[in-house]
Formats: C-alpha cells, sequence, structure tokens
C-alpha cells in the first residue's frame, strides 16, 4: 500500500509498520465468525446463535446481580463513532457504570494535566506545520524516531531551520542522538528537572510577566515554590549536572519561540499528572503558547488516542469532552439519546480498578472490544486472574488475541481498511478513513456488532443507524457545546478539507488549528492555573533488595500488544523475542554476557529475557519492549501504582533485580487454535 503524498500529516511518508499494516489483514488466523465455546472448544456459530447466548447471559446476571455487574472495556484504537456508539451502548442498552478503555493507560495522565491546567486536552495545542518554527524543542519521554516516525522529519526541518533541539530520557534512543541536548535523566525525576529549569529561568528574568499576569492564576504560590528549589537537590535527584540544567533552561527560556513535547516516558508515572503540569509550568511561565512555534503536545500513543477518549468511553466522561456526572451535560445528552437523565448512570472506574471489581464479585461478566488487556496492563498475571473469575466473557477483535482465548465469545471485527468512520490525530484534527473493501466472512463493521447486540438486548430502538456516517451527525451535535465540539464538520467537509481541528462549529466552519490564539484557556475565568509542583524524592533512591530501575516501551518493529505486528513475518524476522536492555557495567557487576539469559524479578513477579549490552543507557537503569505475550510479557512485573487523578498505572519505573539464569529462554510461538 503506498501512502497519500497529499496528506497534510504524514506528507507522502510511512515507517516501516505502516508500510506492512495491510499485511495481518488476510492473515488466515482471521476470525471470520462468530465462534463460541464449549468445553474449552471452539465452535463457528451464526450470528442469531451468538446473539441469542449473549442476550441470555446479560439478561441473567443483570437481573440477579443488577446492571453494574455487566461490565465494557474499550480500545484506543475504535473510531470516533464506535467510540461514541460504546459509551452510548453501555449507558443506554446496559445501563452499567463500568466502561473504561486502554487509553487510561496510555494518554490519562497527559488528558488530566492538560485539562487541571490548560482546561482542555488536546494533544497538540497547535498542528505539527509550527514545529519547524519552533526556535527550541524540549521533548520528554518520548522517542519517535522508534514509536512515532512520521514525526522525525517536523523534528529534523525544525532543526534544518536551526531549532535547538533537547531530548530528555534515560536512554539514548535513536531521538536522543539527533538533539543538540541529551538528559540522560535518572527515571521517575523529571518533575525535579523542570524545578530546576524553572528556578534557572526565574532567576535569569526569563518569564513573560505580561503573560503570567494576563493569562494565568497561581503564580504566586509557583514563584514562592521555585524560590525555595535547591539546585544541589535537583542535581542529585535527576543525576544531571548543574551546567546542563542551565543549558537546557536557558536555551527554552531564551528561544523566541519554543515547543514542549511530553509522552509516556513523563506521564506513566504514580506522579504522572504532576509531572506534565510541571513541564506546563515551562510552557506558561515563558509565555510560549498560542501562537506560531509556541505551544505543547502529549504525543499520541494510539491509533485513535485523542479522540477515544472525547466522547464517551472513559469511566467519567459524556460526548464532547464533558463530564457524566454534570448535571446539565446528563441532561443535554440524555436529550439527544431519548432518555430520561435519571437512568443514566453515573461514574465508574478506571481501566484497571475494573479488574479488581471483578476480583470482589463486583462485575460478573464483561465485553472487551477491540482490546488486549492481558499483555497491555500492569500486574498482568492478576489481570488474567480476574478475567478468569468472570462468568462469562465476550471479546470483539479480528485475531483470537491472549484475551480472546480465554472468552466464551468471540465476534469476528472488521479491520481498518474495512471499518468506515472518523479518527482524531494528535493535533486534535479530524480525519475521515474510508472503507476500501468488505470485511472477510461474516465479520462486521464495529458499529454493526454494537447494533447487534442493543438489539439482542431489546434496546435496538436507541440504535437505528444506516451507516457510520450517520452515527457521526448524531456525535456531532451531541458534541455541540462541549470541549471537544465536532458540531460544524460533516463527512463531506472533513473530506474536502482534509481533516478539520476541534473545536469547528457552525460559527467557525474552519475549525481550530491552533488553540488559545486569543489568549483565552479553557476554564470558566479564561485564565491557565499554573501550580507548585513537589518532586518525589523516594522513587530513585537504591534499594538492596531492587538495585535497579526498569522501564519500558516501544520498538520500532512492534506496536502496542503485539496483535498485528507479531502476525507481520518481516516485522518478526526483524525482532522475534523481547530482551533486556542494559549497561556494560552492570552487566560485568552481574556476572552478565551479550546474549545471555536473565531473571527478572519485581515485587510481583519474575520473568527470564536475554541481555542486550548497551552503552547507550543508564547504569542503574534496564529497558525491555512491552510487545510480547506469556511469559515474555514485560508487564507482568509491573505493579499496579495509580496515579491518584489520572489512574494512571506506573509502567516507567519498576525497582527490580536481575540475576544470571543457567538456560536460554525458548522463543515462545503463539499456540494454533483449533475450530472444529
Amino acid at each position: 500500500m503506498l501512502p497519500n503524498a497529499d496528506d497534510p500529516v504524514t506528507q507522502g511518508k510511512c515507517c516501516g509498520k505502516g508500510r506492512l499494516a495491510h499485511i495481518p489483514n488476510d492473515s488466515p488466523e482471521r476470525i471470520t465468525t462468530p465462534l463460541l465455546k464449549s468445553n474449552g472448544t471452539w465452535h463457528p456459530v451464526t450470528w442469531e446463535e451468538a446473539m441469542a447466548w449473549f442476550s441470555q447471559r446479560v439478561h441473567r446476571w443483570q437481573d440477579k446481580f443488577g446492571p453494574d455487574a455487566v461490565a465494557v472495556y474499550g480500545g484506543g484504537s475504535l473510531t470516533n463513532e464506535v467510540s461514541y456508539l460504546l459509551g452510548k451502548f453501555a449507558r443506554v442498552a446496559l445501563g452499567t457504570r463500568y466502561i473504561d478503555y486502554n487509553g487510561r493507560y496510555c494518554m490519562s495522565s497527559a488528558a488530566a494535566g492538560a485539562n487541571l491546567t490548560l482546561g482542555v486536552d488536546r494533544g497538540l495545542t497547535n498542528p505539527l506545520s509550527d514545529l519547524p518554527l519552533a526556535r527550541c524543542i524540549l521533548m520528554a519521554g518520548a522517542n519517535v524516531a522508534d514509536a512515532q516516525p512520521t514525526l522525525m522529519p517536523y523534528l529534523l526541518e525544525a532543526k534544518k531551520r536551526g531549532a535547538f533541539l533537547i531530548v530528555i530520557d534515560p536512554r539514548e534512543t535513536p531521538t536522543a542522538r539527533i538533539a543538540d541536548l541529551h538528559l540522560p535523566i535518572r527515571p521517575g525525576t523529571d518533575a525535579a528537572l523542570v524545578n530546576g529549569m524553572l528556578k534557572i529561568i526565574v532567576e535569569h528574568d526569563l518569564v513573560d510577566w505580561s503573560f503570567v499576569r494576563r493569562h494565568t492564576s497561581g503564580w504566586e504560590s509557583l514563584l514562592d515554590h521555585i524560590r525555595r528549589v535547591d539546585l544541589s537537590e535537583v542535581v542529585e535527584q535527576t543525576d544531571i549536572p548543574r551546567e546542563l540544567i542551565e543549558h537546557a533552561a536557558l536555551a527554552y527560556g531564551q528561544a523566541s519561540t519554543g515547543f514542549v513535547l511530553t509522552a509516556r516516558g513523563v506521564e506513566q508515572h504514580a506522579w504522572g499528572v504532576q509531572n506534565v503540569r510541571n513541564f506546563l509550568n515551562l510552557v506558561l511561565l515563558t509565555g510560549k503558547i498560542g501562537k506560531p512555534g509556541c505551544g505543547y503536545g502529549a504525543i499520541t500513543g494510539q491509533g485513535n488516542g485523542q479522540g477515544g477518549r472525547e466522547h464517551g468511553q472513559k469511566a467519567d466522561q459524556l460526548p464532547g469532552y464533558r463530564l457524566l456526572d454534570d448535571p446539565e451535560a446528563r441532561e443535554r445528552i440524555a436529550r439527544i439519546w431519548g432518555v430520561s437523565p435519571d437512568t443514566l448512570p453515573r461514574s465508574g472506574v478506571s481501566a484497571y480498578e475494573m479488574f479488581d471489581k471483578i476480583l470482589a464479585d463486583k462485575i460478573r461478566g464483561m465485553i472487551v472490544f477491540g482490546s488486549n488487556p492481558i499483555i497491555s496492563s500492569p500486574n498482568a498475571a492478576r489481570v488474567e486472574s480476574a478475567l478468569r473469575r468472570l462468568d462469562w466473557l465476550v471479546v470483539v477483535d479480528f485475531f483470537l488475541t491472549e484475551t480472546a482465548q480465554m472468552a466464551d465469545l468471540v465476534l469476528p471485527a472488521a479491520s481498518y481498511l474495512e471499518n468506515e468512520g472518523t479518527i482524531t490525530n494528535l493535533e486534535g484534527r479530524v480525519l475521515l478513513r474510508r472503507a476500501v473493501r468488505p470485511a472477510p466472512g461474516q465479520a462486521k463493521p464495529d458499529w454493526e456488532t454494537i447494533m447487534e447486540m442493543a438489539r439482542a438486548l431489546g434496546k435496538g430502538e436507541w440504535f437505528r443507524y444506516q451507516s457510520a456516517e450517520d452515527i457521526f451527525r448524531e456525535l456531532a451535535e451531541a458534541s455541540r457545546g462541549g470541549k471537544a465540539d465536532y458540531s460544524g464538520m460533516t463527512y463531506g467537509r472533513i473530506e474536502q478539507s482534509q481533516g478539520l481541528f476541534w473545536p469547528c462549529t457552525h460559527e467557525r466552519p474552519e475549525g481550530t488549528p491552533r488553540l488559545f490564539e486569543d489568549g483565552r484557556f479553557g476554564h470558566p475565568d479564561g485564565k491557565a492555573r499554573l501550580v507548585p509542583v513537589h518532586a518525589p524524592t523516594s522513587n530513585w533512591r537504591e534499594e538492596d533488595e531492587w538495585p535497579l530501575t526498569l522501564t519500558t516501551g516501544r520498538i520500532i518493529h512492534h506496536y502496542l500488544s503485539g496483535t498485528l505486528t507479531r502476525r507481520t513475518p518481516a516485522l518478526m524476522e526483524k525482532s522475534p523475542v523481547p530482551y533486556l536492555e542494559m549497561h556494560p557495567e552492570t552487566a560485568q557487576q552481574l556476572g552478565l554476557s551479550d546474549g545471555q539469559p536473565a531473571r527478572v524479578t519485581s515485587p510481583v513477579s519474575s520473568i527470564v529475557l536475554t541481555v542486550k549490552i548497551t552503552e547507550r543507557i543508564r547504569p542503574d537503569t534496564v529497558f525491555a519492549p512491552f510487545h510480547w505475550e506469556g511469559e515474555q510479557s514485560i508487564n507482568r512485573l509491573i505493579p499496579a501504582k495509580l496515579d491518584p487523578t489520572s489512574r494512571m498505572p506506573a509502567f516507567k519505573i519498576v525497582r527490580v533485580r536481575v540475576e544470571p539464569v543457567k538456560e536460554q529462554p525458548q522463543s515462545r510461538q503463539q499456540e494454533p487454535v483449533l475450530v472444529s
């Protein structure tokens, strides 16, 4: 497949994963008919049989245990239409409060931090075309060269125009290698580093006082906090020399234009929201926002990570980024849906906390839609135990993923080639993706599957759509007046414009490529919120039992849980198994050599990985990718420590010990599944 040379975002460029993304669509492993498990064996059934089974299970368990006995677990790669419909299905057809999605593991801390500070959460406050206009770009916790390669041309163009690039990362990643300044920070000390930078900016009078006084609140408390910051303590915490901290602070503070980009390395912590808020303090105190070449961005990790959280998949949200517990929002959405607001359930819990509810017998049945939580969740073995405890599990997917193999009923889904609808990229640009072929066999587009389930439950009158475009019209109206307002969009206008930025209204039909140009933020008083951030001190200190810090992430040949990339031979040939990256000094101390198996143990579990020695990582840190399953799943080692605000798990900093083992680990191939 050839990328679109006229695309305003990718400009005809495509990464290796993208060039090969069509291959799994024709895999012989694809599910093309509903599968029902009986005595441990899969049996093909008709949709009518599948829906009869589904209806009987939902009604029986909800009659016995109440509507909240059934939960919905969504995905960040679903279209806006499906995300919207899934939220409506949970609240109208099921009447359950328990719905959340895997974006909770990816973008929730950035979303919460942006909402608290800026009053609105859109991945980037500016279009990507603004990046080359920045004279300084600070990128923290992001390795776009491997994870989002199509962003690299923007960075390279910015450097070509003279931009100074700062990369904050404990590893010397391919992204860090193009930086003008790489800060190999001790994992988990981002907030401390930013406090040090803020102190230098204040001491050198690089604060944009006119902007701060007119457009922010809380700056007095922030300045009091900054003045008490001890730079020697920042150096000790971060393990970054003072002169490098000063270099970074002055480069950003003195630049006429600047951009701050964060990603999972900043956000996936038990204090991720505070990390994000401190980077936003840096943006706001220097006034670098709402102008060409000036802004902030949280780099999205999933195909529709932005749109997926705007229209109702999250536990506390209604369409348009409204809050479920807001009486006015409930009234408006209930009117559009044709139900009483009193019938809408209240907020539920976050994605991981739903598994706690299963183990407490509060949730008895679950529908998983386009996600693979056994691999993507922290403390993955506990999540697997929770799924086994369910009375029944339904999975909608196009492969028998590790999660689907545990299901009682699997419904065949359409792939991206067969699923028409819109997605919202990290810029807040809504794009239309046309279906280019029909789904194979009895597989259905996701929105049709939701309609089938609603009809089976006797709720079909609230789900009468003829196309994805029908759903989008309702979504656009439901979003009217919300923070993520799509009301001025239609399929025709999106396609003609090659994407429209929200908010896009009838009054502003051209959309809003750059937020905050008028100096007004999303809070009622129009001001952004500055807040002191107290850096945690206990996370980085060495412990005798757990002397190393494990951090995790993507590699260039794989994506998320690996459901697609592990079924792409060319990618598996290049990266067949995971590994444990460590510094040669560390390996020598532990008696390990390159290619040798090592046992990695955390407070919750232990797995064996092959050692990969490199000088491009801190000696106190080890790294492993998270794309594999079973005994190769690094997420089995991740404790379920959650940010108190976003409920984001702390994937990026886990205390571990590493020891040699005698036997070379075998590469586990996915077991074939026989369908009779």
